[in-house]
């Protein structure tokens, strides 16, 4: 279950986001939280199985598009489709806009989806 990020989740979402290898270094990773948590056009949601949270997926939302910045999960769950079902949700979330990707996330998605996407 794909659910939006709230405070109280910060901890688990920074653990997740520091698998991005541009939010390794700890100033990068803070200066991300608080662009999730005070712009609110950048979205962060997380992946829940049964009481955890494994994965996330972080969103810009503009009027007729939306960029993939983030998508994680955590080691121990990889290669079981979890990411491609995260990709899948958000684009139902995102409804008709269309889903866009940094440099760091073309590829991941590009493999999710089988087409190619504009990099924002």
């Amino acid at each position: 279950m794909l659910v939006r990020y709230k405070k109280s989740c910060q901890k688990i979402a920074m653990g997740l986001l520091s698998f991005m290898p541009n939010e390794r270094n700890v100033k990068n990773l803070c200066h991300t939280m608080n662009r999730y948590t005070e712009d609110p056009d950048w979205q962060l949601y997380l992946l829940k199985n049964e009481e955890d949270y494994i994965g996330l997926v972080g969103v810009e939302v503009a009027d007729t598009y939306f960029t993939v910045h983030h998508i994680s999960v955590l080691p121990s769950y990889r290669g079981e489709g979890l990411g491609h079902k995260m990709i899948e949700k958000i684009q139902l979330l995102m409804q008709d806009r269309e889903m866009r990707a940094t440099a760091e996330t073309k590829e991941f998605i590009e493999h999710c989806s089988k087409k190619k996407y504009v990099l924002n």
